[in-house]
């Protein structure tokens, strides 16, 4: 759904160069979660999000337990709405806050030295020792 919600943000202008920035980001982040399952299923998910692009039908998906290209509804592969917009609503709300905020606190990183290696033999066993 993710992925066929980019169409209806295809020649959206932004009243600025931020506002248009904004909706690029918006347009790649929709891209993104087929990408990935693509990827995790070995394929190449330019190429997989491309054809289901072309293909037409909003519930055809790319079922990457099997391999092909099928309508998900039928066969059962659906998100919950609610998970999907609550995704969505806070990974906006965390945006608009990092764009707000002018300072950000965090800790430097420390340069510890690596861990020494561990000792190369152990003392003996008592009545080990043959």
């Amino acid at each position: 759904a993710l992925l066929y919600a980019t169409k209806a943000i295809e020649g959206l202008k932004g009243a600025n160069d931020d506002q248009t920035r904004g909706i690029d980001i918006i347009r790649k982040a929709l891209y993104a979660p087929v990408r990935q399952i693509a990827s995790n299923a070995g394929h190449d998910g330019a190429v997989i999000s491309g054809k289901l692009l072309d293909g037409g039908d909003s519930n055809l998906g790319f079922n990457a337990q099997t391999d092909t290209y099928e309508n998900l509804v039928s066969a059962g592969v659906i998100d919950p709405t609610k998970v999907v917009r609550t995704a969505l609503q806070d990974a906006a709300s965390v945006a608009g806050l990092l764009i707000t905020t002018e300072a950000a606190v965090s800790e430097l990183p420390e340069d510890k030295p690596a861990m020494p290696m561990g000792g190369g033999g152990m003392g003996g066993m008592g009545g080990m020792d043959f």
